[in-house]
């Protein structure tokens, strides 16, 4: 069985390769990216795919079984049709099955929904290509947050406009592990799967990072309006507008999902302790 992982040279797309090399051996998994040299390190045969391209992909899907699509990083009424030229190449190369990494979200009423519509246009698509699929959601990634601990150490706080809104976060290595059981197993074809920890506020986040760092932060919430603007302004429109949408949601109580983590990966979900423990442990 030959297995595929699109934007492999990607955090989440690399992660699951390390994690089907584990499972399977190297021998029957191919990276795809944009760039190839950039997946080189991963160990396994790398093929060019840009989502841009339906012929790229139509080479690239050549001999395969199954295939993970990693959603696109475009702006949202661009990755409807990148994703559809993945899906098409799926069907003329007989991929028996498609596994794509969604999102959890409110498909109205934050800055962040439309990318989830988009998301949730690709899922429709997938449905209806009459392969095999599996659908994960993916919650919050747990990784930026400790990627700007020094930042929040810096301000002795983590602000932004959550509020007492719950999150079930989850991790890179934890959505590995599940979805390399998703693509390995037909027990979870044409299933849609909520892939989240434990939902917690922000101000318990603060605690669980101060238990494991060391650190003294607190939560300060503050309106939408003033952390879009900040946003904006420290990463610009796009990606500021998104990371408030997030927020928002998170506000809004989007992101406080049942959780199908055990029913995809076959193991429950790592607590949330442990995944910023195991961060430090590889990060220092």
């Amino acid at each position: 069985m030959k297995i595929a992982i699109t934007s492999a040279s990607g955090q989440l797309g690399a992660a699951i390769v390390k994690q089907l090399i584990k499972e399977m051996g190297s021998k029957n998994v191919i990276a795809i990216a944009r760039t190839p040299e950039n997946a080189a390190h991963l160990g396994v045969e790398v093929r060019k795919g840009d989502y841009n391209s339906q012929e790229q992909f139509d080479d690239a899907l050549k001999g395969v079984d199954a295939l993970l699509l990693v959603s696109g990083m475009d702006a949202p009424d661009k990755r409807i049709g990148q994703h559809r030229n993945v899906i098409e190449a799926a069907k003329v190369n007989d991929v028996q099955k498609i596994v794509y990494t969604s999102i959890i979200g409110a498909e109205e009423g934050t800055a962040f929904s439309p990318i989830v519509q988009s998301n949730r246009q690709t899922e429709e698509d997938i449905r209806n290509s009459e392969l095999q699929y599996v659908i994960g959601r993916n919650g919050i990634y747990i990784e930026p947050d400790l990627e700007y601990l020094d930042n929040y150490t810096k301000e002795g706080e983590i602000r932004n406009c959550a509020g007492e809104g719950k999150c079930g976060y989850t991790s890179r290595e934890e959505l590995a592990y599940a979805y390399s059981q998703m693509l390995l197993h037909d027990k979870h074809n044409n299933q849609t799967y909520n892939l989240v920890g434990e939902s917690i506020t922000q101000a318990e986040l603060a605690d669980l990072i101060n238990q494991v760092y060391g650190t003294s932060l607190k939560f300060h919430n503050i309106s939408t309006e003033d952390y879009l603007n900040e946003r904006v302004q420290e990463l610009g429109d796009f990606i500021g507008t998104v990371i408030a949408g997030i927020y928002e949601g998170i506000k809004n109580g989007v992101n406080d999902v049942p959780s199908d983590f055990k029913k995809a990966a076959g193991r429950p979900h790592k607590s949330l302790l442990e995944m910023i423990e195991n961060y430090k442990n590889h990060n220092g």
